[in-house]
C-alpha cells in the first residue's frame, strides 16, 4: 500500500489534515480493473433505443452486454437510486463504475469489437463532436425514434407496416 510522505508540515496533527491523508492514502490503495461485463439501462418505450439495442446485439463485443429496459423490476432494483434512470443512457460495469449520456455511448462502443478503435478517437480530438452527436440525438429521440420505428428482436430489426 502506498502512503503519502510525512512532508512536516506545520498541523500536522490537526484531525482535518490527517483525515484527509487517510482518504487520499486509501484512494491511491484502489486499483480499478477493466470491466468483464456491461449493463446497458436504456428506455423500452424509445425506438432508437431498442434499436440501438438490437443493433448492439449483432456485434461482436470484448465484454458480455447485458441490456436493462429502465422500466423493469430487476433495473429499478438494482440501480434504481441512480438519478438518471429513465431520463439518460446509462452504462454500469461489474465493477461498480457509472457512464452517463455521452460517456454511456462511448462506452458502448469501445465494448463493440469493430467500434473500440473509435471509441478511443471520440474521446480524442474528436470528443466535443461526440458530445454534440449524442445531446442532439438524445434531444430529438422521440423524432428519430418515429423514423426508426422497428420490430427488434435477436439482433434484427423489421420495418413496421
Amino acid at each position: 500500500m502506498h502512503h503519502l510522505p510525512d512532508v512536516g508540515l506545520n498541523g500536522a496533527d490537526d484531525p482535518w489534515l490527517r483525515a484527509f491523508e487517510q482518504r487520499l492514502n486509501a484512494e491511491a490503495a484502489l486499483t480499478v480493473g477493466v470491466p468483464e461485463r456491461l449493463s446497458v439501462l436504456f428506455d423500452p418505450a424509445c425506438a432508437l433505443c431498442r434499436r440501438a439495442r438490437a443493433w448492439m446485439l449483432g456485434q461482436p463485443a470484448y465484454v458480455k452486454l447485458e441490456f436493462l429496459p429502465t422500466t423493469s423490476q430487476e433495473c429499478k432494483a438494482r440501480y434504481g437510486d441512480l438519478p438518471w434512470l429513465g431520463d439518460e443512457l446509462i452504462v454500469v460495469s461489474n465493477l461498480g463504475q457509472v457512464w452517463v449520456g455521452p460517456a454511456a455511448f462511448i462506452t458502448c462502443l469501445w465494448a463493440l469489437v469493430a467500434f473500440r478503435p473509435w471509441s478511443f478517437r471520440l474521446t480524442g480530438p474528436f470528443s466535443g463532436l461526440a458530445e454534440r452527436f449524442f445531446h442532439v440525438a438524445s434531444k430529438n429521440r422521440a423524432l428519430l425514434s418515429n423514423m426508426l420505428e422497428h420490430e427488434c428482436q435477436d439482433g434484427q430489426c423489421y420495418r413496421r407496416h
